[in-house]
């Protein structure tokens, strides 16, 4: 077993609940699917057709999938019962529980998902929170009982409450026997995160496993002083850290897949960027640039059924591959054999940082990780060792592959830059939907960028967005607050003719054409500004000149008579604060006679007071 099993398992199979934080890749998916098998195998009395045992809630399809096939593992490896063996002779065992049910499928909806429990009895269900509140709560209710529920466990706990699941996990947790287990595994889950949401999810008898990595600085034999560092992040993973110019930036992407490829004989590789719109975007005019490697591409925006067969395609792939994705590929899932993770951005949530270095150097196995950064984004390096996060730095790419000190500004821009953005901009000069998705993607990225949490070292004030325009191989300069002030002395435009750039979709370029023929026709038909002058004969016009002239003078003399009805109205309103006054000053006169009458006051000071009056 793995540490984080070894600490786990005997602790969830006990009256405990547990809070489990260990490294990306250290086996925290077994520490659960394990305990839930074998409380199901030692239950006295198997669970009815309408009930199930264990619940087990993933943030995301991709991850609900994986765990499915876990579970199917040992679920495939067992006799079946038909055959009438049992897995042991205690008479308290029963046989290997049913076939499991994944419910965040792409291929069933919630109706059919109900179906298919009626119809197969299965004691373990897993899906995302939606779905899992549909099934209990929704098509569900009143059909799927969970008053046996023996385990419950949410894995990647602190990115279901990231996502904004809380109020479905209450929902569902109200809903569930008290008299249960409870696990949350993650592997970023700070003290904070832990002991604040605890109470939330009802957990009893509550440990906390926390499985840290930890290096000697010191070489040699351990002795008493050497210094021990703590990590989070896997033992044998090589994360390193390149810094370039915004420019530059696409051109250092290809040179470390280049160079992966012949120094280290990687095979696969995962590259993280920002936005959907970027992964869409770039994994289009990649292709040219680094023509030996095969491409994928993984975001929120695909279909779920395209996200599945994608992830099939890369983890079978028997050539060099590199996937391009968002986060929704930075958590929890095991591809096998990815050698290499290069940010292309960093994360705008840090937590997600190790996440992404995680997907490589797993279960014992070493690899690599990169993230590029620019300009004064150098400072993120200082930010993650906070975190536990070491990075080496790597010197600048050049063309063959060798390292050069980078001085930052004082280095002479790569002159490879125009080549690679000349290249990017041929690409996309094929196809006018090219040109949309690539200014789609920059302004993406801009609006990341700004909300970034480590915002104080991300500032978008800083950023060469003149430069980024370079890497994303626009032809203009998108229309956007953030470039209005920017230094555009070193920017060219691409040479187009915007009425001629087609799309490269027949249906696309017709209906183009056809709009910018009716706005031609528009601005053709369209009538001057102003009233137009009609004929009007010589006796009207006298008419129209005397009723102007009565207008005139009655709108003169309302005017007259409101200035005067404003004028009496104040005199009014002066005489009655005179007169209020006046009353005032008489009833503070009574007051102080009254006051000398009793001796308060002497005479010969009310006489000094209202001497006047």
């Amino acid at each position: 077993m793995t540490p984080v099993q070894a600490s786990t398992i005997p602790l969830f199979m006990q009256n405990k609940d547990v809070v489990v934080e260990a490294v990306t890749g250290s086996g925290k998916t077994l520490a659960f699917v394990i305990p839930i098998l074998e409380r199901l195998i030692r239950r006295k009395e198997r669970l009815r057709k309408h009930e199930i045992g264990a619940l087990v809630i993933s943030p995301t399809r991709e991850l609900a999938t994986q765990i499915h096939s876990v579970f199917q593992l040992f679920l495939d490896s067992q006799p079946s019962e038909d055959d009438g063996s049992t897995i042991s002779n205690d008479s308290h065992r029963q046989k290997f529980p049913p076939p499991l049910l994944l419910i965040s499928s792409d291929k069933s909806s919630p109706v059919q998902d109900i179906e298919r429990f009626l119809a197969t009895a299965p004691d373990i269900v897993i899906g995302t929170p939606g779905r899992v509140e549909e099934f209990l709560l929704g098509k569900g209710k009143g059909v799927i009982s969970g008053k046996e529920l023996e385990v419950l466990v949410l894995d990647e706990a602190d990115r279901l409450l990231d996502l904004g699941f809380q109020a479905t996990l209450t929902r569902i947790i109200a809903h569930l026997p008290k008299q249960r287990r409870t696990g949350l595994f993650s592997a970023t889950m700070t003290d904070a995160d832990a002991l604040s949401e605890l109470v939330r999810v009802g957990l009893r008898n509550p440990a906390r496993i926390v499985v840290k990595v930890q290096t000697k600085k010191a070489k040699g034999k351990e002795k008493a002083g050497d210094v021990v560092e703590e990590r989070r992040i896997p033992a044998n993973l090589q994360n390193f850290y390149l810094t370039c110019r915004a420019s530059e930036k696409l051109l250092q992407l290809t040179r470390i897949i280049a160079i992966e490829l012949t120094a280290h004989s990687s095979s696969r590789f995962i590259v993280y960027f920002a936005t959907c719109a970027c992964v869409d975007y770039f994994y289009r005019v990649l292709c040219p640039l680094i023509p030996s490697v095969t491409l994928y591409s993984l975001h929120g925006h695909l279909p779920p059924s395209a996200r599945t067969k994608t992830l099939a395609s890369f983890a079978s792939s028997t050539s060099p591959s590199v996937l391009l994705a968002t986060d929704v590929a930075a958590r929890g899932l095991d591809l096998p054999d990815v050698d290499v993770v290069i940010q292309f951005d960093p994360p705008v949530d840090p937590k997600a940082f190790s996440h992404r270095c995680g997907r490589t150097a797993r279960a014992g196995r070493s690899g690599r990780a990169w993230v590029m950064l620019v300009g004064r984004e150098e400072g993120y390096v200082d930010f993650m060792k906070v975190r536990k996060i070491p990075m080496k730095k790597r010197s600048y790419l050049v063309e063959n592959g060798a390292h050069v000190n980078d001085n930052g500004d004082e280095r002479p821009e790569d002159p490879a830059v125009e080549s690679v953005s000349h290249q990017v901009r041929k690409t996309v000069l094929t196809d006018r939907a090219l040109h949309e998705k690539a200014t789609k993607a920059f302004v993406s990225f801009v609006k990341a960028y700004s909300k970034h949490e480590a915002s104080y070292i991300f500032r978008i004030q800083d950023l060469d967005l003149i430069g980024l325009a370079k890497t994303f191989g626009l032809l203009r300069l998108p229309r956007m607050p953030e470039l209005k002030d920017a230094d555009k002395g070193e920017w060219v435009d691409a040479d187009v003719d915007w009425n001629t750039f087609a799309f490269a979709d027949q249906a696309r370029e017709a209906k183009r054409l056809s709009e910018a023929e009716e706005a031609k026709s528009k601005i053709q038909d369209k009538k001057p500004k102003g009233k137009t002058k009609t004929k009007v004969s010589w006796s009207n016009q006298i008419a129209r000149k005397d009723e102007k002239e009565k207008r005139k003078e009655k709108k003169e003399r309302k005017r007259k008579w409101l200035k005067a009805h404003a004028d009496e109205e104040k005199g009014i309103k002066r005489e009655r604060e005179a007169e209020a006054d006046d009353w005032k000053e008489l009833a503070r006169e009574e007051r102080m006679a009254k006051k000398v009458k009793k001796g308060l006051v002497r005479q010969d000071e009310f006489d000094n007071e209202f001497a006047g009056l």
